[in-house]
């Protein structure tokens, strides 16, 4: 049943290869780039291991051109398959890019996966390492400004999530659940692509509300006195002080002048590094920054710099005696195992149940509520959004519903309960549903599919609206879309929350999806 989608469509590019048409779009937008998103993903190391993860994917998200301007406004997002492309031959792009004066760079807690990226690069034959990117905007940053700071409010003792930022930033929903996927594994899925790249646009979205906020207020906030890094570049002066000129040709005689003063000084600035030498002269060939985006870059940039110290992975620094690594698989173990389900569930015939199979899925596996109302199961998410423990044990408990987590934390309260906990082994959605399904032998059948709301567990209407019947019940709640008055259609309502949902395109595409999960078809 159809519902609004949070996402518009992405231009994806996968590059695996320096030689691919792909690597050449992405050498080009960066040279016409303003500002860039850069995200990285990585296999999940166990806890106990004592080096840094292998970066597998870098994301780097372009703006081309500036959100604020008349020029193209228009984003791209890369993806740099680095277990496919020699390191070496990407290195010397990506260290200009990240120094890069003419280019802003955005990130969320950038600085981490820089050190794992500069590891990847040492430890794959590349010998060459990064240890700088300026400059450089965190979103955390920019958040507590947009949230805090402008209105003179006190900064949160801890750092909101990415998720959380582009829930309350933008009013998207920013699904995590692929986060822990094996990023090593290739190909990489259709979702696993989507899911990277939406990390890294969703940075530019973040920028441009800042860009826009900062642009109302006025110039007269911005602190003039810095000096762009480019400006060092001696015998250009003349040329940004002519009078009447167009700003557009201003930059393009500016960069004009600073190729061949770039050029000219190429020799002046070169490097050992090994036996090669690295010029300093860029790469890439990218424009100055316009006046309106180097004023934010002068007041609100940063620079991350690695020091020794971050190159080594720190071992624990907890006083007391140290558990040793059988110790620690040991009690993993032990908890996984207290996470096999013994039964019989709450709702069995023979406990007193009402044998209909009901379920509390914690915030950890919140997607995972939604799959198993689609097949028709009742799956409940916490009351609150950030609850104790004892608060989902107490609720699982009164509503008996088995709780479904991936916290193992929580399995040491299983004592408390009897049979309440589960806690869920597989790391996708689909996944996720395929195991509850198989582990509490939940029958599924076709006649089920979508008769939950997706939105809030509640059943639907026992008989289907009229087009009538539903522009009525949907006055002052609901907009339905012109294209589906022509259309002989049915709608149905939730009697909980009264979302109005109707059999197009998305239904039948959800009900095949669900079919195939669960092999009904078979």
């Amino acid at each position: 049943m159809d519902t609004k989608h949070n996402y518009r469509p992405l231009e994806i590019h996968l590059v695996d290869s320096t030689e691919s048409p792909e690597f050449h779009h992405l050498t080009r937008a960066l040279a016409r780039s303003s500002f860039i998103g850069l995200d990285a993903e990585w296999k999940p190391l166990r806890s106990h291991q004592s080096q840094f993860p292998t970066v597998s994917l870098l994301q780097i998200a372009c703006q081309l051109g500036s959100r604020l301007s008349s020029e193209s406004d228009e984003s791209v997002i890369f993806l740099l398959d680095l277990s496919s492309i020699p390191l070496s031959s990407i290195w010397e792009l990506l260290r200009d890019v990240f120094v890069s004066p003419d280019v802003l760079k955005l990130g969320f807690k950038f600085k981490q996966d820089l050190i794992y990226l500069s590891y990847t690069f040492c430890s794959q034959k590349c010998e060459l390492r990064f240890d700088r990117v300026e400059p450089y905007l965190d979103i955390i940053s920019l958040y507590n400004y947009l949230h805090y700071k402008q209105h003179g409010r006190k900064l949160p003792k801890e750092n909101k999530s990415l998720a959380t930022i582009c829930k309350e930033v933008l009013g998207i929903s920013l699904s995590k659940e692929l986060q822990c996927s094996d990023w090593s594994h290739r190909p990489l899925t259709e979702e696993q692509k989507t899911y990277a790249a939406r990390d890294a646009h969703c940075l530019l979205e973040i920028f441009h509300c800042f860009q826009t906020k900062v642009s109302q207020e006025g110039n007269s906030c911005i602190d003039n006195s810095g000096l762009h890094p480019s400006n060092v570049d001696l015998g250009l002066k003349e040329i940004l002080e002519k009078p009447d000129t167009d700003n557009k040709v201003i930059r393009n005689k500016f960069s004009e002048a600073l190729d061949i003063v770039r050029a000219t000084a190429a020799s002046q600035y070169t490097q050992n590094i090994g036996e090669r030498v690295v010029s300093r002269m860029s790469c890439i060939n990218t424009m100055p920054m316009e006046e309106s985006l180097l004023k934010i870059v002068r007041k609100y940039g940063e620079v991350i710099l690695l020091k020794e110290s971050d190159k080594t992975p720190k071992m624990s620094k907890r006083k007391g005696k140290r558990r040793s690594s059988v110790a620690v698989v040991c009690r993993e173990k032990q908890l996984e195992n207290h996470g096999d389900w013994q039964g019989p569930p709450p709702w069995d015939l023979s406990s007193g149940g009402d044998a209909c199979p009901k379920f509390l899925c914690d915030v950890m596996v919140e997607g995972l509520a939604k799959h198993l109302r689609c097949v028709g199961i009742d799956a409940a998410i916490p009351r609150s959004k950030k609850p104790e423990s004892r608060e989902l044990i107490d609720q699982a408990s009164k509503e008996n519903r088995v709780l479904l987590t991936r916290d193992a934390k929580l399995l040491k309260h299983q004592y408390l309960i009897k049979n309440n906990v589960y806690r869920v082994k597989s790391l996708l959605k689909n996944e996720q549903l395929l195991e509850v399904i198989e582990t509490f032998e939940l029958k599924i059948s076709e006649d089920q599919l979508m008769t939950r709301c997706t939105k809030c567990n509640g059943r639907f209407i026992h008989k289907p609206l009229s087009m009538e019947e539903a522009v009525e019940a949907a006055k002052g709640f609901q907009k339905i879309p012109n294209c589906l008055f022509d259309k002989n259609l049915e709608f149905w309502q939730c009697l909980d929350c009264h979302q109005l949902y109707w059999e197009g395109t998305q239904y039948h595409n959800a009900v095949q999806k669900f079919i195939d999960i669960c092999k009904l078809n078979e």
